[in-house]
């Protein structure tokens, strides 16, 4: 069995079995900032050197998406401030993604474990800036609360920077524009956060939850942060799991954990999973070959997909071209509109697939969308448009005999009418006093 915890309201958040919480935690509500020294939190920071040190032995990599290794960042602004540059440091909780959850649970009741994973990402690259940066009102205000709890940080300043949640809006370029007081739009790159960032100075952007690994790395080091997860893929992770009609589920858990451990303990059957979306929306479908995978980024890659920020939605009853049709009309909606060949682009195939769900496609409008997901990846300032060629690309090759159903009208589960999914797998964020 699970170790769970059960929070007031839908939403259910767990372990793995045998897993002992590092982000998570099992007491309800939000946790204080005398609860969180009690468990060691806040600790002195002997030598930034080590901490650094310690962070590379780890292996920790970003949760937000990408999977790139935090220790690359520090080190690269580190070496920046080493020359005399001034630093920022931006902790990332602008969760854009619909399908995940964790960054909101974190920063709503756990807001102390970041601020102090901000704090020492700061003290490693000599930052004396920090910023939160979130989409939530709530989280929001549980960080203020949380900072004028903590009391000083020394000598940074930390403050909390609020924008209107989007999809793109969470892209370290639109971060830091947004710090900035500009829209919170991605920009061309390079230059980079890393290399020219907020107020044009070298800026480590980070996810919450990937800072929220620095006090565990402090106090235990680099070794025992790998000693749950795989070689390259170390540590645990946070999981959003979504399944239609069912509520939610969070979940910290080692990777390289199969698949199916995890829908054994959500008592879901592998009979009833046609697919899955993987990372949210941005990797693109898999067919019931996702039943053999384990939960890490190279078994993932091996399949042509990938973790992301951990997000898997089920496609179980649902039609798997209606779910790429109702994505890709997301993407098309939620497009920062500053790219012509992604304005565009995602138009053209959100079109194109809602004209395949509802039957009247052709086999030159399958060709087109075919083309569309080759020659348009790579293309525009951030990853939206990628993420949109992933999802036509995927649908095509792992779905061919649902896309066929439906170039002749047939689909067993569409015959009724289009099956229409407006946002699919959207999960919203569980307050709790």
């Amino acid at each position: 069995m699970r170790d769970a915890f059960e929070p007031s309201g839908s939403l259910t958040v767990a372990t793995a079995p045998g897993c002992r919480p590092r982000l998570l935690r099992a007491a309800p509500g939000i946790e204080s900032a005398a609860e969180y020294r009690e468990q060691g939190g806040y600790r002195a920071l002997a030598s930034t050197t080590d901490l650094l040190a310690e962070v590379e032995r780890g292996g920790l990599l970003g949760r937000g998406g990408a999977g790139f290794p935090l220790a690359i960042k520090l080190r690269t602004v580190r070496e920046a401030n080493l020359r005399g540059r001034d630093t920022v440091v931006v902790a990332n909780g602008e969760e854009g993604e619909p399908s995940s959850i964790k960054d909101k649970w974190l920063l709503r009741h756990r807001p102390h474990l970041i601020l102090d994973g901000l704090r020492l990402a700061a003290a490693v690259v000599g930052a004396r800036r920090a910023f939160v940066y979130v989409s939530d009102p709530e989280a929001a205000e549980r960080i203020e609360a949380a900072i004028a709890e903590a009391g000083a940080f020394d000598d940074l300043v930390v403050r909390v920077v609020t924008v209107s949640p989007a999809y793109v809006a969470g892209e370290e370029t639109a971060a830091v524009q947004a710090v900035n007081g500009g829209p919170a739009l991605p920009k061309d790159k390079p230059p980079r956060p890393f290399e020219q960032g907020v107020d044009g100075v070298p800026t480590v952007v980070s996810n919450v939850e990937t800072l929220s690994n620095l006090p565990f790395i402090q106090r235990y080091g680099g070794d025992a942060f790998r000693a749950e997860g795989t070689a390259s893929s170390p540590g645990t992770f946070l999981a959003t799991l979504t399944v239609a009609g069912r509520a939610p589920a969070l979940y910290e858990l080692p990777h390289g954990v199969a698949l199916t451990d995890l829908l054994s303990w959500e008592g879901i059957s592998p009979d009833d999973v046609r697919g899955a979306l993987m990372g949210g929306y941005f990797a693109g479908m898999l067919d019931r070959d996702v039943l053999g995978a384990t939960l890490d980024h190279a078994a993932l890659r091996a399949l042509g997909s990938g973790l992301g920020c951990g997000a898997i939605s089920l496609i179980t009853s649902e039609c798997p071209v209606a779910v790429a049709a109702a994505v890709m009309s997301y993407f098309d909606r939620e497009n920062a509109g500053q790219c012509g060949s992604c304005f565009n682009g995602t138009a053209a195939m959100a079109a194109a697939l809602n004209a395949l769900r509802d039957g009247v496609a052709g086999t030159e409008d399958l060709a087109r969308l075919e083309r569309w997901s080759v020659v348009l990846r790579g293309r525009g300032a951030c990853g939206t448009l990628d993420g949109a060629t992933n999802t036509a690309a995927t649908l095509l090759a792992r779905f061919p005999i649902e896309v066929t159903e439906h170039l002749d009208n047939r689909c067993p589960t569409c015959r009724s009418g289009a099956y229409t999914a407006d946002r699919p797998f959207a999960v919203e964020a569980v307050a709790h006093a």
